[in-house]
């Protein structure tokens, strides 16, 4: 199955993103169950969210994929929501 998450930063906080990037790409690279994945963009051009596409065998699986995720553990998210999600087009 595939799993949205999806993920809204703080207000504010975009430094956090920066100094936790490299760890962040790594976690995707090391895991082996990421899609696809890239931030959303705000009207001045910057990294506010997240939005990853994981292939899982289960919910709990992307949940914890996400609670692993250095952005998580860097208290970066003002929400995260994750969803079961069905590829039709693409």
């Amino acid at each position: 199955m595939r799993a949205a998450l999806i993920c809204i930063d703080k207000p504010g906080h975009l430094q956090t993103r920066l100094d936790n990037r490299a760890a962040h790409l790594d976690h995707i690279a090391r895991s082996g169950i990421v899609e696809m994945a890239g931030p959303f963009l705000g009207p001045d051009g910057q990294m506010i969210g997240s939005l990853v596409v994981l292939t899982v065998d289960t919910l709990a699986e992307a949940e914890a994929w996400a609670a692993a995720d250095p952005y998580a553990k860097a208290g970066l998210f003002d929400s995260v929501t994750i969803r079961e999600w069905k590829k039709v087009v693409g």
